[in-house]
């Protein structure tokens, strides 16, 4: 089994007509799709993480011609909560799942939002049948590929023993070219993107690292 890790950026900016209209508004930012599942009538659930204001969102959406239902879900931090949807079918996510369905491949989740209506995602399945459905992929969707893999299960399990925190500093730090050669970030630069010291960058980062290269080598 093959892994490749993708960057999908939808020409109408979001992945279902509810997330165009999600996008659209300032009321939210979206953080990704934590579940989505396609049913036998063609509609789709979705479990989305959001930070924002809920109340402003759920005005904006309760007419939508694509809602079906929904049911809100506030987590302990005021602004981030989860929000599940019911949806009728639309594109591009209906292709999407048509090809993860044709060519039987997972599409792992969660979904993040990166870099405004960019969404990162890894896709699991043979390597012939991933790149039929990556050339088969709707010209309304642009692609670019961040890595390609042989898939372990437990591949990303080393990140979950990170703190929110420390995971935020880590992939920002990736993100920026922090680890490329030569480097392209430095722990300043990075502090600017957070908003924070460049002492806690580094703090951050020896911490991330340390956790990561204990799973590696054990």
């Amino acid at each position: 089994m093959r892994y490749f890790d993708l960057r999908l950026t939808p020409n109408g900016g979001g992945l279902h007509p509810i997330d165009r209209a999600i996008a659209a508004g300032t009321a939210v930012d979206r953080e990704a799709i934590m579940h989505f599942e396609a049913l036998g009538d063609g509609s789709t659930v979705l479990l989305y993480r959001l930070d924002g204001d809920a109340e402003r969102l759920l005005e904006r959406l309760e007419d939508h011609h694509s809602l079906l239902s929904y049911d809100l879900m506030e987590l302990d931090d005021d602004a981030e909560f989860h929000l599940y949807l019911h949806v009728a079918p639309g594109s591009p996510a209906r292709e999407l799942m048509e090809l993860a369905e044709t060519y039987a491949l997972i599409i792992e989740t969660p979904i993040e939002f990166v870099h405004g209506d960019t969404a990162r995602m890894t896709v699991i399945g043979d390597h012939e049948m991933l790149r039929s459905a990556i050339d088969e992929l709707p010209e309304s969707l642009s692609v670019g590929i961040d890595q390609v893999g042989n898939y372990a299960p437990d591949r990303r399990d080393m990140l979950s023993s990170l703190t929110d925190r420390q995971l935020e500093v880590f992939r920002t730090a990736v993100e920026a070219g922090y680890y490329e050669i030569p480097r392209r970030a430095t722990h300043e630069e990075i502090a600017n993107r957070l908003e924070c010291a460049p002492s806690t960058i580094d703090e951050h980062l020896r911490k991330a690292e340390s956790t990561v290269l204990r799973s590696l080598v054990s």
